[in-house]
């Protein structure tokens, strides 16, 4: 070999050494001063920061916690992922950067469609490599984390061995979805970093137009408002659809009473997941979800998840479970714009902003802020939107005290074969992005609330007739019936891919609803069997319960509920500004 070629070999066996330095934890050195982060406090609280629910004093001693907890951590690189969503693109443009300059910590912060964050999630835990630091992913997870060995629950993190590097000004109690990342031992598992629920959407100018609800009146018998039921929603769709003005048109231009989707696609499987089936009324009451049967339909003993099918207790595929797909698919085919069946989730969204769309029985709010746009037709001239939300109508098996709708809470997962610290750098930028000093400003830009501070604040006061009711939802007593997936699913990426497949097949009438809901059922059952031999979940692992005849279940009380006689009912609406009344009341 050459003497080039040695000092080549020599060269690389020092670069490596010093790659296998870094990839192990330890730090390369940093050149940071803390003077030049108390600067950049400052610029960052006078400019970006503000409007904020603390005072600027109390900021800058947030961030002074900050700059002096990561004193250990300088220079370090932290590698974080979640889902590409406006307030994720905010927290990676501006928040990262200002967490470096404060407390020189570097952080890159990925934004990856939220399938692929599961899948890296996955493929850290299978293959113990440290692929991301910390990762923001759903709450829906909470039975699958609480049940495996792999997270870091977070109150033995901060009572322990993340004591140091916790927040004084964290104040958990302020975090409106802190229950929903809450695991069956009681142990907080994830911070919840962005929310946003599923709401009924209408549009406000036709619904309070008099010669629209003198016709309405005059074709159904009662007035046009916010459907509180399955059966005055259903009413409202086919006037729009067919009857308004004599041929389903204003101002000339055809409008539609309903939209959704409905391709044969993961989103689809969103559709139905996200608290669809509560919302035509399976399951039991309960807050955060209900108990022991889920608006899954999986009962629950004791912790540990004993059936889907009515024959072992569940009710995925009982009565009611086979009425919302029903009406899914009844809906969509009746009352959509024909185009709908062959979008999926991010192709729907923006077409109620089109301006033929009368409602939308579920719809997102993290669409607010595209919906609010100036020049579009759903906003007036001077800003204020032409349509309003509203609490989600519920399905004819629908009970006081079940759960009315789903609430996405993408949240802060630290897992235990991340480096650790590694993991206590990543949790000071999971501080800093939900920190009382950021929080406010972040909720302005995307609209996802995690603190009842920001909710409550004075800007939203002010400004709460920009959002359409957003702000009046979240501050009534509404809102804790809106919940994301609860502890009730074992292993949610295992089963959540089978509900858009069975959903696929009733839109697509290859079977009946009954049938796609059977299928369902027994492969969550065969799901659970497995996990069941493998004792996943310890204590909590799930125990199927023996089959019997279905008859026998339906006889008792609770979930699942015998097939009803009459699925429609009485339609009734609700006068939207009296709603809106009843919730600033505390009603």
């Amino acid at each position: 070999m050459s003497h080039t070629l040695k000092r080549h070999a020599a060269a690389l066996g020092v670069l490596a050494l010093l790659l296998a330095g870094c990839s192990s934890g330890s730090k390369p050195s940093s050149d940071f001063r803390e003077e030049n982060g108390r600067a950049a406090a400052k610029r960052w609280v006078d400019t970006e920061f503000t409007p904020s629910t603390l005072a600027r004093d109390q900021q800058l001693a947030e961030m002074e916690w900050f700059l002096k907890a990561a004193a250990p951590y300088r220079g370090m690189e932290i590698n974080v992922v979640s889902e590409t969503i406006t307030t994720h693109e905010y927290e990676s443009r501006q928040l990262a950067k200002a967490f470096t300059e404060i407390t020189g910590i570097r952080i890159k912060h990925d934004l990856i469609q939220e399938g692929d964050v599961v899948e890296k999630l996955q493929t850290q835990i299978q293959g113990n490599q440290n692929i991301y630091d910390a990762y923001v992913n759903d709450s829906d997870l909470i039975g699958t984390h609480a049940r495996g060995d792999y997270v870091v629950p977070l109150s033995d993190y901060m009572a322990g061995e993340g004591k140091n590097v916790t927040s004084p000004t964290l104040d958990l109690k302020d975090f409106i979805g802190i229950s929903f990342t809450t695991g069956p031992d009681k142990k907080v598992y994830q911070l919840p970093d962005q929310q946003f629920a599923n709401l009924y959407w209408f549009r406000y100018d036709w619904f309070t137009d008099p010669e629209i609800k003198k016709q309405f009146r005059a074709a159904y018998g009662y007035d046009l408002g916010v459907p509180v039921n399955w059966a005055a929603y259903e009413d409202i769709a086919d006037f729009f659809t067919n009857k308004v003005n004599g041929n389903g048109q204003i101002a000339g231009k055809k409008v539609f009473g309903h939209m959704d989707y409905g391709r044969k696609d993961p989103s689809l499987g969103w559709r139905f997941t996200d608290a669809w089936l509560s919302m035509a009324g399976n399951g039991d009451p309960g807050i955060p979800n209900g108990l022991p049967v889920d608006d899954w339909g999986i009962r629950v003993e004791n912790c540990r998840p004993v059936g889907s099918s009515v024959t072992r207790g569940g009710d995925t595929n009982g009565p009611a479970s086979v009425y919302a797909l029903t009406k899914y698919v009844d809906w969509l085919k009746r009352f959509a714009p024909k185009e709908a069946a062959g979008m999926n989730f991010s192709e729907s969204g923006p077409v109620p902003a089109q301006g033929n769309i009368a409602q939308q029985i579920f719809w997102y709010t993290s669409f607010t802020a595209d919906m609010t746009k100036q020049g579009l037709p759903v906003v007036n001239a001077d800003g204020t939107p032409k349509w309003r939300i509203a609490p989600s109508p519920h399905g004819a098996y629908w009970k006081d005290g079940n759960k009315l709708g789903y609430q996405d809470a993408g949240s802060w997962t630290l897992l235990k074969n991340t480096p650790a610290e590694r993991r206590a750098a990543a949790w000071l930028y999971a501080q800093f992005v939900t920190s009382k000093t950021v929080s406010l400003k972040k909720s302005i830009t995307g609209l996802t609330f995690i603190r009842d501070s920001d909710i409550r604040s004075a800007y939203f006061t002010e400004n709460a007739p920009k959002y359409g009711g957003l702000i009046e939802f979240y501050r009534s007593p509404a809102r804790v019936q809106w919940t994301p997936t609860g502890t009730n699913v074992p292993d949610y990426p295992k089963l959540a891919q089978l509900w858009w497949q069975n959903v696929a097949t009733a839109v697509t009438g290859e079977t009946t609803a009954q049938q796609s809901m059977d299928n369902l059922a027994k492969q969550q059952d065969d799901i659970l069997s497995r996990l069941e031999r493998r004792g996943y979940g310890g204590a909590c692992a799930p125990k199927l319960n023996p089959e019997q005849p279905a008859q026998a279940w339906l006889d008792q009380p609770g979930a699942p509920a015998p097939k009803l006689a009459d699925e429609r009912g009485k339609p009734e609406t609700l006068d939207y500004d009296k709603l809106i009344a009843q919730w600033k009341s505390g009603d």
